[in-house]
């Protein structure tokens, strides 16, 4: 009887053993599992952030270039009034300009 008692105990303990590896494989399962689906949130997450600060710069760069390009055709306006200021005064000058450097050169001192 004894033997046999040493026979049920011997295979308790491999049935515990058993249900103990399957235990533990299903942790691991359900483990990979949860780490599966925590990479792939943070992907997710990674992404939307992306997606969000590449749109935020996006938007900055629209908004300064949109304000330089203002500024740069306010400025090719301003030069362009300049020079035709510039070439008034010239036209209106030019004539009493070439009569001096005329006599200037002309004229002969001894």
């Amino acid at each position: 009887m004894d033997s046999m008692k040493g026979q049920g105990g011997i295979q308790m303990l491999l049935t515990a053993e058993q249900e103990a590896r399957q235990i533990i494989s299903s942790a691991k399962n359900l483990k990979l599992t949860r780490l599966k689906q925590a990479k792939e949130e943070a992907e997710r997450e990674v992404k939307l952030y992306h997606s969000n600060m590449e749109a935020a710069h996006q938007k900055k760069i629209s908004e300064t270039s949109g304000s330089s390009g203002s500024s740069v055709k306010r400025l090719d306006e301003e030069t362009a009034m300049r020079i035709q200021s510039l070439k008034e005064s010239a036209s209106r000058v030019s004539s009493d300009v070439v009569a001096m450097l005329i006599k200037h050169v002309t004229t002969v001192k001894a």
